[in-house]
């Protein structure tokens, strides 16, 4: 199994309201849902300056997690709601309210099926109604990993934020095994981090394969580059 460091490349403004619980660009915008009841929102976001270019609120009652486009579908997971939601991906507009049985945490895509974690082990391939077409295992040295959290499909892998950790782990999407460790311990410095400052998460890979990290409340997003250990 492989071992990573990140070495940042650059960094970016980060709005510390948002409570990042799914990241990923769409035709070139950077889509970012945020949680915690009362502000759960759906954004798009400025890379330059971390502000939002339209924001759309969620209804106090929600608790918003991942999130992705498929089509021009732009789906939200929610914690323990029970319901996900679609909008359009281009304006933001609301377009329906759909069941959905387990708990929300991240939301990534194949291009073709979504791919939904629930903190546990398990990954969940569905269709764009939301039915699950596949269930995977994920292992880590032949044991299952839970808290499995926010997901990002870079070069045909899954890349998935171990909640809690300092950790993402790179998955094998046929095997569930975890092929790769990226170690990010220490990309917010201590001195950027304050009482509210909350964990790792959120992955994006950008149309020329850059790849952004950053986390819930933090002031900086981070482009990186993984290093070998």
């Amino acid at each position: 199994m492989k071992q990573y460091g990140v070495k940042v490349v650059q960094e970016y403004p980060h709005s510390t309201d948002a409570y990042t619980q799914g990241l990923f660009f769409h035709n070139g915008t950077l889509y970012e849902t945020t949680g915690q009841y009362g502000a759960s929102s759906i954004r798009t976001v400025a890379l330059e300056t971390g502000e939002p270019l339209v924001k759309k609120k969620l209804s106090r009652k929600y608790f918003g997690e991942g999130s992705v486009v498929l089509g021009e579908d732009l789906y939200i997971l929610t914690w323990t709601n029970k319901v996900a939601f679609r909008y359009h991906a281009a304006t933001l507009e609301y377009k329906s309210t759909v069941a959905y049985p387990r708990e929300g945490w991240g939301l990534t895509t194949d291009g073709h099926q979504l791919i939904a974690s629930d903190g546990s082990a398990t990954l969940y391939f569905m269709d764009a109604n939301l039915n699950v077409q596949r269930r995977l295992k994920v292992s880590l040295n032949g044991r299952p990993l839970r808290n499995l959290n926010e997901l990002e499909w870079i070069d045909g892998k899954i890349w998935a934020n171990v909640y809690l950790t300092d950790t993402i782990v790179i998955i094998n999407p046929s095997s569930g095994v975890v092929e790769a460790v990226v170690d990010c311990r220490g990309l917010l410095p201590a001195k950027l981090r304050s009482a509210q400052t909350d964990v790792l998460n959120g992955i994006a890979q950008d149309a020329d394969g850059r790849i952004y990290l950053t986390g819930k409340l933090w002031p900086k997003l981070y482009q990186i580059e993984l290093v070998k250990k």
